[in-house]
């Protein structure tokens, strides 16, 4: 039985991307797969469509490296809110409660630390991250 044959043209690296919001990761993979019509591309995680940011995208033999990206150390910056929680924990949501109360700077500070260092992280309701809830 024969190796089956790639189409497209042998690229082989990392490409970084600045992934702008309302794109899902598959969807930057697709767009660079067809502009650069390379035979294998993936990317090296996965932001919501809602997220911006870098997203590191593997072509040909880089592609078998993507695992050790995956599990290297990650910054995030956000922006976020008070006063608002919506249907689907995200900015895209419906607003269903409203407060008035701010935390004072004193207050968030306090709460940092709980996410420092390894933690589990609980996606939104509506997250690029597909788990079972049932377990």
């Amino acid at each position: 039985m024969s190796r089956r044959r790639l189409k497209g043209i042998p690229i082989h690296g990392w490409l970084c991307v600045d992934k702008p919001t309302g794109m899902t990761s598959t969807h930057v993979v697709n767009v660079i797969k067809l502009a650069s019509n390379a035979q294998k591309v993936g990317h090296g995680g996965t932001l919501d469509p809602l997220a911006t940011g870098v997203l590191p995208i593997a072509m040909g033999d880089a592609t078998k490296t993507v695992m050790y990206v995956m599990d290297a150390r990650k910054g995030y910056e956000f922006t976020i809110r008070f006063g608002e929680a919506t249907d689907t924990d995200d900015s895209d949501g419906v607003v269903i409660a409203t407060s008035e109360v701010r935390p004072s700077r004193a207050q968030i500070v306090a709460a940092l630390p709980q996410f420092l260092g390894e933690i589990m992280q609980r996606p939104p309701i509506y997250a690029a991250v597909k788990i079972d809830l049932r377990a």
